[in-house]
């Protein structure tokens, strides 16, 4: 990636947040957090990053319920789900509501880097 991007990570995991986190800033990204998916709607209307990783399964807000609130606000913004939910019926349904990648947890490190430069080069 040549230019560095702004990246909204949305994880109830402390764990999982540290651990994407640390990816993607070692790849010089900046990266705001959110412990759920309504804290998360709120900052990607207020920040509008240049991508969002989502975890799918979360109290309160999950994952479909953030990428449908993205589509009603007519929020573009292109999202890559990462999910221990690996059911053909989860993927489709996050690709139906324009998730731009659906990747399973745990993930390879290459993996999402790989779908983040997918976003870079389609921007």
């Amino acid at each position: 990636m040549s230019r560095p991007m702004t990246v909204l990570l949305i994880d109830d995991s402390p764990f999982a947040r540290q651990m994407v986190a640390k990816i993607l800033t070692a790849q010089g990204n900046e990266v705001l957090e959110a412990k759920n998916g309504q804290e998360g709607i709120e900052k990607a209307e207020q920040h509008r990053p240049d991508c969002i990783v989502l975890d799918l399964l979360m109290p309160e807000t999950d994952g479909f319920g953030v990428l449908r609130a993205l589509k009603e606000k007519d929020l573009v913004i292109p999202t890559i789900v990462l999910s221990a939910d690996i059911q053909e019926t989860a993927q489709a349904e996050c690709l139906k509501l324009g998730a731009v990648a659906f990747l399973e947890k745990p993930f390879k490190e290459g993996e999402l880097l790989e779908a983040l430069h997918g976003v870079f080069c389609s921007k």
